[in-house]
């Protein structure tokens, strides 16, 4: 699909099309609809998969703006379901992807079937975590996230696969791909340092829930994702051993059943 103009930004979205019941699939910060790639060739048989590069990231248009908002990214994820004619949808998001569905779930309800967050929070960065961030998106903006990679695997992934040998080859292409990031993902950095908490709007979701964690996501703990599943009614917690903050990629099999297991339980 070529990119799709939706609230005032071209996204780049993909799409299996198909009459199955749609899902659509919201990345984390630093990817693009690429760490969805084992969901989605395992579903895609059964049903509609959607999944969009966020505003700022991937190979989607970046707005001239210093930070690319959550609320933005918001409406951008409720304007490209309602122009695709998704609703209502599956919708996965993973980290950054999951502040989305939780603001689309909480708001506006009747686009979702069900809703699944991976690795995510419902809070505000922590402000110890700002600092640290801040640089690393200084030392990218200015030479480069080829220059951060390194440095921002450990965050992302777990010491199960990061320490694999045979996972080796598997490691050293999603560091290129995270070195490969335009140097404008900075604005992107600024909107996830900067969102503003989701918690107290999380009593508003009905939709079936799943809320998944890594047990060895650093970046989003185990207690962030507890905090959440107690606040949504229903809400189902489940944490995948040797799984970091990047659980699609380091434990695809797992995942997919999760989510086949939400999707099928209605």
């Amino acid at each position: 699909m070529p990119l799709l103009s939706v609230n005032g930004v071209r996204l780049h979205v993909e799409d299996s099309g198909g009459q199955g019941e749609p899902i659509v699939f919201s990345h984390g910060l630093l990817f693009s609809t690429r760490m969805f790639d084992a969901q989605v060739a395992a579903l895609r048989g059964r049903y509609r998969c959607v999944a969009w590069d966020h505003r700022g990231q991937g190979q989607s248009e970046v707005p001239p703006l210093r930070s690319m908002a959550i609320e933005d990214c918001y409406r951008d994820g409720v304007a490209l379901i309602e122009t695709l004619g998704l609703a209502p949808c599956h919708f996965v998001g993973l980290s950054m992807g999951g502040f989305v569905g939780m603001r689309i779930a909480a708001r506006r309800p009747e686009l979702l079937r069900t809703l699944a967050l991976l690795e995510s929070s419902a809070d505000a960065e922590p402000p110890e975590n700002a600092p640290r961030y801040r640089l690393l998106n200084l030392v990218a903006r200015f030479l480069g996230p080829w220059a951060v990679a390194g440095k921002v695997m450990p965050i992302l992934f777990s010491r199960t696969f990061l320490n694999d040998p045979a996972r080796g080859a598997e490691r050293e292409e999603w560091k290129r791909r995270l070195g490969a990031n335009r140097r404008s993902v900075w604005r992107a950095v600024n909107g996830v340092i900067e969102r503003r908490p989701i918690y107290d709007e999380l009593k508003s979701i009905r939709v079936p829930t799943l809320v998944l964690v890594g047990e060895e996501d650093v970046a989003t703990v185990a207690a962030k994702a507890e905090r959440i599943a107690s606040a949504i009614a229903g809400a189902r917690l489940v944490r995948v051993p040797a799984a970091g903050h990047s659980s699609t990629i380091e434990q695809p099999a797992a995942i997919t059943a999760e989510l086949e297991r939400l999707f099928s339980n209605l």
